[in-house]
């Protein structure tokens, strides 16, 4: 079975699922860094504002505003806004938790049927390793998230499909959820569940919003690669129109 692996962004096509002169949807592929940083690999962003210059014969700098962010080894649906005034609006919606986004996640062990995840959580910058906290810790922040599981598997090991509804978008927040409750995802090597050679089972599949500009409301789905892990639970993780509505 073929499992996920290091991605080649040369010569790379993002695929776009929806774009007008406000926003820009696209997928990211895992692994690929959403912006440039510190280990100067090709970035989503630059890449995009490099496509948009080329596609419209823009001359000068290209504005596409990075409105939240998925995790380098992650991917799934990712909002950019191309005017500054759509990027206050949907940033603005990201801060009132109008703006949802919905995960799948393969855990390992078998995650009990739904519920909701409420802790407070700390990142330690150095490490860039998100714990359990408290309320009352300096730094700490919040972390909400409702989940349904799926599916589950018992080989190669215990797996459960699980579709995870962030309420709250913390930094490594569905990661360290799960994780400290003994249900790391497979192949998460910063917690707990590493399996070298592959990359974390989680994939941004819902993206829901209202248009910037328009008011009008969004729904953007793409369904994660037909590759291992992803490919052990048949329909459910490939069929977004029988994932519940919450």
């Amino acid at each position: 079975m073929r499992s996920v692996g290091e991605v080649d962004a040369v010569n790379m096509t993002l695929p776009i699922l929806y774009e007008d002169n406000h926003l820009l949807i696209s997928v990211k592929p895992p692994n690929l860094p959403v912006q440039a940083d510190a280990s100067g690999d090709d970035d989503m962003l630059s890449m995009l504002k490099a496509d948009i210059k080329e596609r419209y014969a823009k001359p000068g700098d290209v504005y596409l505003g990075l409105v939240h962010r998925i995790d380098r080894p992650v991917g799934g649906v990712i909002a950019f806004a191309r005017t500054s005034k759509a990027a206050a609006r949907l940033s603005a919606q990201l801060r009132e938790h109008s703006m949802r986004r919905s995960y799948l996640a393969a855990a390992r062990g078998y995650v009990g049927g739904s519920g909701v995840m409420r802790d407070y959580l700390l990142k330690d910058t150095k490490t860039n390793i998100v714990s359990i906290s408290t309320k009352d810790t300096s730094g700490s922040r919040e972390a909400v998230l409702s989940f349904t599981r799926l599916a589950a598997v018992d080989a190669p090991e215990p797996l459960s499909l699980v579709d995870v509804r962030l309420e709250t978008g913390r930094s490594h927040q569905i990661r360290a959820q799960f994780a400290s409750r003994g249900f790391p995802l497979r192949a998460d090597a910063r917690y707990g569940a590493l399996q070298p050679g592959e990359t974390v089972a989680l994939w941004g599949y819902a993206l829901e919003l209202e248009h910037p500009t328009k008011g009008e409301a969004m729904r953007f789905t793409a369904a994660p690669p037909d590759i291992f892990p992803w490919n052990l639970f048949g329909s459910p993780a490939f069929d977004l129109r029988g994932h519940p509505e919450r």
